[in-house]
């Protein structure tokens, strides 16, 4: 198991049992919205606000521990902070994947075309799942 405390520190972020929570939760899941994360948090904590939950997501990505994933045409979903990836997004369930996707071409020909410095990507892909094509 992850010692999420130590992991908090090592971000500059104050350890709260509702971070601690939050991380727990993202490491389990693996992307989810601020919904759900308040539905997860509130069987722990049933006096938690909705906006402690967007406090403490905004202040874990302004330290670079969460990063938010646009999903066109749905919410935002939060994950832990990982090495450049792009996003599988299914269509008809919802489900999200990582993609380990080499984008750096991608940026370069931007920055060839546009004269763009590219400063941040997201790449997400949108489709159907193995299970929903079937």
């Amino acid at each position: 198991m992850m010692n999420y405390t130590t992991l908090l520190k090592e971000y500059n972020l104050k350890v709260t049992p509702q971070r601690v929570a939050i991380v727990e939760e993202l490491y389990a899941n693996g992307h989810m919205n601020i919904d759900d994360l308040y539905k997860k948090l509130l069987a722990k904590f049933p006096s938690i606000s909705l906006a402690t939950i967007y406090k403490n997501v905004n202040a874990m990505i302004e330290k670079v521990f969460l990063n938010e994933v646009k999903i066109p045409n749905s919410k935002s979903v939060y994950e832990l902070v990982k090495d450049e990836h792009s996003h599988l997004v299914c269509s008809s369930c919802g489900k999200i994947e990582d993609l380990d996707l080499n984008v750096s071409s991608l940026i370069e020909e931007a920055t060839t075309l546009k004269n763009y410095t590219i400063k941040q990507s997201s790449v997400v892909f949108t489709g159907l799942c193995p299970n929903c094509s079937k």
